[in-house]
């Protein structure tokens, strides 16, 4: 399900696992003012129908229901997304933001700037018993090392109240995708231009996962948000809209 508000460029918003898209309602009024946003929820987030689609697929329907062309923001796995669309869809995409994104939230034999796999299966455990508290676990983890981590983290939790909860298959859908995908072979396919946003010190997808990007996408620019967790579109607005608008308004080239 989509929500659309505001005039100007198309901008879709995508969120990350266990937060909807209520997670970017602080940033709607000074978004929509200058772009219009279209506001995502995934299948099985708020009020969204949930489906049984793979990443691949869901990526697909994604940019299927977008105009053309959009600037794709994703925060994390909904960064993951938008790389994944942007690769099956190019000629609609006029550009990708990634948000504390990276190519692989598991760690793997070559690649360690991400997260150990017994984190991920410890969430998969405890999302299907436990999932309200899972999710309040999930919120405080990503709040750490962020120099407004109480107040990050309060923003969160009431994004969690707004509106319904993600559904529990669709949450363990999302861990799944968590620990089995892996973009790297996919990076050399991206050819549109991208801003990578990315808090100095998130402690679920390391700075250098970001760094990784900016070196691998050919037509990338990373801007690091000092003192940032995972958030750090929460940690300082202001520059995280100026940025999203500065580049929504890039004419793309002929």
């Amino acid at each position: 399900m989509t929500r659309v508000v505001g005039k100007g460029p198309d901008l879709a918003l995508i969120h990350g696992w266990g937060l909807g898209s209520t997670v970017w309602e602080p940033l709607l009024p000074a978004l929509s003012a200058r772009a219009r946003v279209h506001l995502i929820d995934l299948p099985g987030y708020g009020e969204a129908a949930d489906d049984s689609g793979d990443f691949t697929a869901t990526a697909q329907t994604l940019i299927d229901t977008l105009p053309n062309p959009v600037v794709l923001c994703g925060w994390s796995l909904g960064g993951m997304l938008a790389v994944r669309a942007a690769v099956l869809a190019p000629e609609r995409v006029n550009g990708l933001v990634l948000v504390g994104a990276t190519v692989s939230f598991t760690q793997r034999g070559d690649w360690r700037a991400a997260q150990a796999p017994a984190v991920v299966d410890s969430f998969s455990a405890s999302v299907r018993l436990q999932p309200e508290q899972t999710l309040q676990r999930f919120v405080t983890l990503l709040s750490q090392g962020d120099n407004q981590a109480r107040a990050i983290s309060r923003e969160l939790l009431a994004s969690l109240n707004r509106g319904p909860g993600a559904q529990i298959e669709a949450l363990a859908r999302g861990l799944d995708w968590l620990r089995e995908i892996d973009l790297r072979p996919l990076l050399p396919a991206v050819t549109a231009r991208c801003l990578l946003v990315h808090g100095e010190n998130d402690p679920l997808n390391p700075l250098a996962a970001a760094r990784y990007l900016a070196e691998t996408i050919a037509n990338a620019r990373l801007e690091v948000f000092g003192g940032a967790g995972h958030a750090p579109f929460l940690n300082d607005r202001e520059r995280f809209v100026r940025l999203l608008d500065d580049f929504c308004h890039v004419r793309p080239a002929p």
